[in-house]
């Protein structure tokens, strides 16, 4: 049995074989979520705040060290994944069709960033490069309706996933990402001001860090 017998509140849907084979496809993109998730945030923010000591280090190694700490955090998560995903509360089709629209939400969003992201902006090699040039300031497309439009993103993908998996670990998550997303951008935000200066002072006084204003008639 894939799922490790969780706590569950009852509900109207009994469990029928088209109702397990939900709550294991559940399951799975819970476990993936629960694992994979905090080694992308765990990188945000040692990456941003401390972005000089990365720089003299260099991509190479800095690449490196992130990527085994990341595979370190998704090892130790995996290991506990049982009382992680203790807590779940069923199958939910009310909730479905939010999963749904946030989804679609999180998709135009990524789709309408990678217009303008390269591979190597993806990774962040622009924020260690050991001269801090970085690439050009991106003020075009949905980057002249918010400042931080991947980290919008990511965030209704996170909550589609949550609406979708039920699992209390996931809504928890919720809250850790908006909390770390505050840290991470504030860090973020210092280090465009570093390299852009005025340019990207006026930019923040055009544009909103995440919720776009309305058009005046």
């Amino acid at each position: 049995n894939i799922i490790p017998s969780p706590i569950r509140l009852p509900g109207p849907i009994g469990r029928s074989p088209e109702v397990r084979t939900v709550d294991t496809v559940r399951y799975v993109v819970a476990l993936i979520v629960v694992v994979s998730f905090p080694a992308s945030v765990l990188a945000w923010l040692v990456l941003h705040p401390f972005i000089g000591f990365w720089r003299r280090l260099g991509p190479v190694w800095t690449m490196v060290i992130v990527g085994l700490a990341a595979l370190a955090t998704w090892v130790l998560l995996f290991l506990v994944r049982h009382p992680l995903l203790a807590v779940e509360f069923g199958t939910n089709i009310a909730l479905v069709p939010g999963a749904i629209v946030s989804y679609v939400v999180a998709v135009v969003l990524e789709v309408r960033c990678r217009k303008h992201l390269k591979l190597g902006i993806l990774v962040g090699l622009p924020e260690i490069d050991p001269e801090g040039r970085g690439t050009k300031l991106l003020t075009d497309g949905i980057y002249g309706k918010v400042r931080h439009p991947r980290y919008l993103a990511f965030t209704f993908a996170l909550l589609a996933i949550a609406l979708f998996c039920n699992y209390l670990t996931v809504y928890l998550y919720l809250p850790g990402l908006a909390l770390a997303f505050h840290f991470v951008v504030l860090a973020e935000e210092k280090e465009l001001h570093d390299r852009f200066g005025a340019d990207y002072a006026s930019y923040c006084a055009r544009v909103p860090r995440f919720i776009p204003r309305r058009r005046s008639a």
